[in-house]
């Protein structure tokens, strides 16, 4: 499905009846990340699934920030005359979801916080998404597909599932120069949410591959540590998977949101 604005289009799905739910995408992914929860989960709850601004169907100009990718998840609430949704990010999703708590708290009724984490870049990591975007300019999308796969899948899904990685891949370079390179932009500036964090006072439930490489268990831990009690915090770790477990392990990681939302209803 595609949402038209004025000058803007959100490439979107749109599955199921029930509670809203909002899947919101890593880093450089599009919304198929999250196709076996959307169909999986449709019984349960009504899946919204949008392509973040730049990447898959969605407009691929800019402004580029977290807020600005915040309000776009609004702007297709509204088009679709939702109050309220779940929240469900992974990675650059997540920090999204935090933009959406800082500006749209009011629009989120839980949150699904999955293999992200609430800090800022590091000065060593600010320099790294520079270097990627040079690294995109002179040789597109393929350049980020071939220096990030390694780090986004755990090593039972490298050595047992090479057609998940092979997907995974397709996925990443797929997506347009344009977006990727705001992207990396956006991520390099986020602001800090710690303390975003500690004020959260919707259900929350945080969920990591137990062999994620890129936001490890300890960064897991630390969110959920932060999270204050009227978050009703619950962590789940999913074995044998890296930093995109609805890819890997896809039922478990379904399991532990199904229970989650059976909470909400």
């Amino acid at each position: 499905m595609i949402a038209q604005f004025p000058g803007f289009r959100i490439g979107y799905d749109d599955q199921g009846e029930g509670l809203p739910v909002v899947f919101l995408h890593g880093f450089p992914h599009d919304r198929t990340l999250w196709a076996v929860q959307r169909v999986a989960l449709a019984p349960q709850a009504r899946c919204i699934v949008p392509d973040i601004r730049g990447f898959g169907h969605s407009s691929t100009h800019g402004p580029y920030s977290m807020d600005q990718y915040a309000d776009d998840v609004v702007m297709l609430l509204d088009s679709l005359r939702l109050e309220q949704a779940v929240v469900c990010g992974l990675s650059m999703g997540g920090y999204i979801a935090m933009a959406l708590w800082r500006r749209h708290p009011e629009r989120v009724r839980a949150f699904v916080f999955c293999d992200t984490k609430a800090g800022p870049d590091t000065e060593e990591g600010r320099v790294r998404r520079d270097d990627l975007a040079a690294l995109v300019k002179q040789g597109g999308t393929r350049v980020i597909a071939d220096a990030q796969i390694t780090g986004m899948v755990g090593p039972a899904t490298r050595n047992r599932r090479p057609e998940v990685v092979a997907a995974l891949r397709a996925m990443m370079g797929r997506q347009s120069a344009a977006g990727v390179i705001g992207a990396l932009q956006a991520l390099r500036d986020r602001p800090d949410s710690r303390e975003t964090l500690r004020t959260i006072s919707v259900p929350t439930l945080v969920v990591v591959g137990e062999d994620d490489a890129l936001t490890p268990i300890k960064e897991a831990r630390a969110m959920a540590e932060a999270l204050p009690s009227a978050a009703r915090v619950r962590l789940e770790i999913i074995a044998g998977a890296g930093h995109v477990p609805c890819l890997e392990r896809p039922a478990a990681t379904t399991h532990a949101l199904s229970d989650f939302l059976a909470t909400l209803a």
